[in-house]
């Protein structure tokens, strides 16, 4: 099952150096969101690598971290 990670975050400098660093660590653009207003990352990821995308989101000291089995539009 795919998983929609996302990771709030109280600065838009700590939002945008998860959202760089998950692109650094091979996870597909294309998956991956950046809000600016909101200051959120969002990720879709398949089930088995949710893991290593929270650990990535966690370690830019997000407010929150909530994922959800992901809905296509």
């Amino acid at each position: 099952m795919t998983q929609t990670v996302t990771a709030a975050y109280g600065s838009i400098d700590k939002a945008a150096n998860a959202f760089d660093e998950l692109v650094s660590e091979g996870f597909p653009r294309e998956k991956l969101y950046l809000d600016k207003e909101t200051n959120e990352v969002k990720v879709i990821v398949p089930e088995a690598s949710q893991p290593e995308a929270e650990e990535i989101l966690k370690r830019h000291e997000p407010d929150e971290v909530r994922a959800r089995p992901y809905e296509t539009p």
